[in-house]
């Protein structure tokens, strides 16, 4: 299958691995992997900011990108999610109905990893290899807006070596929501702490989550606390093998290269 790879923001700037791990692991199953070089913000810190105007070029420049491909994906629950749920209404309320329509159309053919992977390429077992004690983190968007469910977790119980614990009060938001953890950062703050708490109580080496966002809100908060936890993208999780695996402790900040 020819896959697109949407990069998203974060993931470009601040968590290259996770991109370039989404393409190995993918190219491991046997996929074409493409990069569509055009690609841009996809206009969801505009439209969550209330700047919708502003984000009707950004949607329109998304739909140009991705609409010749049958089949695209990101590394991203949050963009995934505003693809699907903001692009058409921005359209819309702009009055370019044609607009709404293509933008629909590639929402269609728009999935998360763990969404792809499960649902449309029907693996769980992708011979992934990851010896460490790991939670994982559901994200807000993956998992109220596009309803991912357990799927990451199906994908992660399959991974060869490694010890997977349930996050105490995983449902529970860890804060960040973009401007929010800016705007109402002592909110923001006592969330985090929370999400943290929850996470050393597993007794596990790494957070793992599918939103580059969370990992860096919640990363970011272990590693002033010098807790020697990690943060990893599911992604990075399941493309290493037993050939790519670093022996000992997992890294602690999956941020930058």
């Amino acid at each position: 299958m020819r896959i697109a790879l949407f990069v998203t923001c974060l993931a470009d700037t601040m968590f290259p691995r996770a991109a370039t791990a989404t393409v190995r692991l993918l190219e491991r199953l046997g996929h074409e992997v493409v990069f569509p070089p055009g690609q841009t913000c996809c206009g969801q810190m505009h439209v969550n900011t209330g700047y919708q105007r502003d984000a009707v070029p950004l949607v329109r420049r998304h739909v140009e990108v991705f609409d010749r491909y049958d089949v695209i994906v990101a590394p991203s629950g949050s963009c995934v999610g505003s693809v699907r749920h903001q692009h058409a209404m921005v359209a819309r309320r702009a009055g370019d109905e044609r607009l709404a329509g293509r933008a629909e159309s590639v929402a269609g053919r728009t999935y998360e990893l763990s969404e792809l992977l499960v649902d449309v390429l029907g693996v769980t077992d992708v011979g992934a290899y990851y010896p460490h004690r790991v939670t994982y983190h559901p994200t807000c968007h993956s998992s109220r807006m596009l309803r991912v469910g357990d799927r990451p977790r199906r994908l992660l119980r399959e991974v060869r070596g490694l010890d997977l614990v349930e996050l105490p009060a995983a449902d529970q938001c860890c804060g960040f929501g973009g401007t929010f953890a800016v705007k109402n950062a002592e909110t923001s703050t006592a969330m985090l702490a929370d999400k943290m708490r929850h996470v050393l109580a597993t007794g596990a080496d790494v957070c793992a989550a599918s939103d580059a966002s969370c990992l860096l809100h919640i990363g970011g908060g272990l590693s002033r606390l010098r807790a020697g936890v990690g943060t990893v993208h599911l992604a990075e999780i399941l493309a290493s093998t037993e050939r790519t695996a670093t022996p000992g402790a997992p890294r602690r900040s999956a941020a930058r290269p």
